[in-house]
């Protein structure tokens, strides 16, 4: 399923993704901020595990920010694992 997190605290504006079965995560995207780092974080996480990622990525932080493109993305695929199991 297809899923879009509106991201807070960081300069991409929002990160789009699919949540397949497996909580397996592809296609990433997203929207404004570090371009050339945030597709390379797109590319290395295809195929993880959403929990594989929140793993790695949940608490990275950017500068004197509290959060990161990557904490966001973190967050954004556990939020949408928890979305989907309510939907059951």
């Amino acid at each position: 399923m297809h899923h879009t997190y509106k991201t807070m605290g960081v300069c991409s504006r929002k990160i789009d993704f699919d949540l397949e079965e497996g909580n397996i995560v592809k296609n990433v995207s997203f929207h404004g901020g570090c371009n050339g780092n945030l597709k390379a974080i797109s590319k290395l996480v295809d195929g993880f595990t959403a929990q594989k990622i929140s793993d790695i990525l949940k608490g990275n932080t950017c500068g004197m920010k509290t959060t990161s493109c990557a904490d966001q993305l973190a967050i954004a695929v556990m939020k949408a694992v928890a979305e989907e199991e309510n939907k059951k």
